[in-house]
């Protein structure tokens, strides 16, 4: 009998990392769609509205095959229209990055979200934060100053501000989601994100959207679509610890590099290298700490949404 529920917690282990791994090469591949889509001339705005349009079935198919449609009506309206216009506009900024910088970069600063959601669980959560989690954000910084070489970097600055405002904005995300999650089911959080993200899309398109060619559509429809199978494959992966799974993500930092180098020819320089390095240690330690931390607290689940 303990030999049958050992086994099948490795199962849910491995069957869990496997998924997150599919996850990290789905996002990477919507990134790297994205940002092509961008050099066929969609901006931000669009790329946000065709992601969560194209996503939408995707999402649709996984909510009915879980759960029942009763679950997607939402208790506390109010926050998910909080939680839509702060998870909507860190998406943007997080496209709007991806255009201006190279897509290793964009994804290596985009990392630093972890960084952020240690600071705002200690400002608005009230959380204790010891020595180490602060060392590891102090870590990460440092990583973030090396990738973007303030003053000595061809990194545009803008961009690099608008990257690091939208990993912020996606901090605050969590930080949210850690309230959310108590009172909603995961279904209707990850619903009516997708569906926000079309009503607002949609209000947007007739101040920014443009005609474009088909294979800029076909570009952003496979994109919308890898996005919406990375968030499914994301939310599986829950079948095993957080902890154990959450550093495979940074798996998406290689898979950047690797699309970066062979769709634009953006080599990584050894400064993106380092910086990726100290930001990846990071971001694990304190997946780690805050594991330690759950552990003496009592578990809760937060949604990958």
């Amino acid at each position: 009998m303990r030999w049958a529920a050992a086994r099948h917690d490795h199962d849910h282990v491995v069957s869990g990392i496997l998924c997150r791994i599919g996850s990290g090469l789905s996002f990477s591949s919507m990134g790297a769609l994205l940002k092509l889509a961008s050099m066929e001339g969609l901006n931000a705005p669009e790329l946000v509205f065709y992601r969560s349009l194209f996503s939408l079935p995707v999402v649709l198919i996984w909510v009915l095959n879980r759960e029942s449609l009763a679950s997607l009506r939402p208790k506390r309206p109010l926050a998910h229209v909080w939680r839509s216009a702060l998870g909507l506009t860190s998406m943007g900024l997080t496209f709007q990055a991806l255009i201006l910088l190279p897509l290793a970069d964009a994804t290596t600063i985009n990392f630093t979200a972890p960084i952020f959601a240690t600071i705002l669980s200690f400002l608005i959560l009230r959380e204790h934060v010891g020595a180490h989690r602060w060392a590891a954000v102090a870590l990460g910084f440092v990583g973030v100053l090396i990738v973007a070489r303030p003053g000595g970097s061809s990194l545009p600055l803008l961009g690099v501000t608008i990257a690091l405002i939208g990993a912020v904005g996606q901090a605050g995300v969590t930080t949210t989601l850690r309230h959310l999650q108590r009172s909603e089911n995961v279904a209707a959080i990850v619903f009516w994100f997708a569906a926000a993200g079309i009503l607002v899309g949609a209000l947007l398109m007739p101040v920014f959207g443009q005609m474009h060619g088909p294979r800029a559509f076909a570009l952003v429809a496979v994109g919308g679509l890898a996005g919406g199978v990375g968030q499914l494959l994301m939310t599986s992966s829950l079948r095993a610890p957080v902890s154990v799974v959450s550093p495979f993500d940074y798996l998406q930092i290689v898979a950047a590099t690797i699309f970066g180098w062979i769709l634009f020819s953006d080599v990584p320089s050894m400064h993106t290298v380092a910086g990726a390095a100290l930001i990846t240690g990071s971001g694990i330690y304190t997946a780690w700490r805050e594991h330690q931390r759950r552990l003496r607290e009592g578990p809760t689940a937060v949604p990958a949404v």
